[in-house]
């Protein structure tokens, strides 16, 4: 994934795949249902569609008059959502996150850390072996790729924090390890004392304690790495482009915006970017 430097620390910009496409046949038949004009289209499955309904063809038309002067002459947006993008993001920040939800109109799953936490739960406890327990908490958690921010003095500082929060939950909590470690794995502690990659590796391997994330979502911060599935239709797609891809949009989701819109195919561009408009 590229870096960049934002604010002077370094950064991974998130990457997108576009999981699937709608097509604009459905947005146009919806609209020629509106004005029933389907002989006036210039794609032919869509003229025949009332008598011949080819939906392969439908879903593949790359133009439609229709739809464009509905967009930009008479702004008759409500047809576009028909047509839908799901993507897949890899790499974006829970910061983010929290600003993609202020978008109303969208479907989407975020990779839970209510269930994906395990292996963070699992460097702090094997660190209580350690001599160093930093230490060794610090170089376990650098080599899982948690984090947007890739500065190494930054990620110091943080995930000395997030120690000092498991540190601080650890003394306060007497059923720390039993919270923590799934009921099965707890004979790993004993197995492996003093010893705490040969712990980490045991406990990788057990059982994963089921909600395990519920009782640790307090060390989680903004710069938090997360992966998910959006899908929008393209009105919803134009708003979301206009806000974020802008200057003045928080610089992390309108990077997102920009690689979204790399992988969205031009026939949708055309109908909700003005760039794009007569290309």
């Amino acid at each position: 994934m590229q870096k960049i430097k934002e604010y002077y620390i370094e950064y991974e910009k998130p990457k997108v795949i576009l999981l699937q496409e709608s097509g604009l046949g459905v947005a146009e038949i919806a609209a020629r249902t509106c004005y029933d004009s389907f002989e006036n289209s210039e794609n032919t499955c869509i003229k025949d569609a009332m008598r011949d309904m080819d939906r392969d063809a439908i879903n593949h038309i790359e133009n439609s008059e229709l739809l464009s002067n509905l967009a930009w002459v008479h702004h008759h947006h409500s047809i576009m959502e028909h047509a839908t993008l799901s993507y897949l993001i890899q790499g974006t920040s829970r910061g983010v996150l929290q600003e993609h939800a202020r978008h109303r109109l969208q479907a989407i799953s975020v990779r839970s850390t209510r269930y994906t936490m395990s292996s963070v739960i699992n460097a702090f406890t094997a660190s209580l072996e350690a001599k160093e327990g930093f230490d060794f908490f610090l170089n376990t958690i650098l080599k899982l790729n948690l984090f947007v921010i890739t500065d190494t003095t930054y990620l110091e500082i943080e995930i000395r924090s997030i120690y000092d929060k498991f540190m601080f939950q650890y003394r306060r909590n007497p059923d720390y390890l039993k919270d923590a470690v799934a009921k099965s794995s707890l004979s790993f502690i004993e197995q492996h004392k003093g010893d705490p990659e040969a712990l980490y590796r045991a406990l990788e391997c057990g059982k994963k304690k089921r909600n395990v994330g519920d009782g640790f979502k307090h060390i989680v911060t903004d710069n938090w790495r997360v992966d998910m599935v959006v899908s929008f239709n393209i009105r919803s797609l134009k708003n979301y482009f206009e806000l974020r891809d802008n200057g003045a949009a928080w610089f992390q989701i309108r990077w997102l915006a920009q690689e979204m819109k790399k992988v969205t195919p031009v026939k949708y561009l055309k109908l909700i970017d003005k760039q794009y408009k007569n290309g």
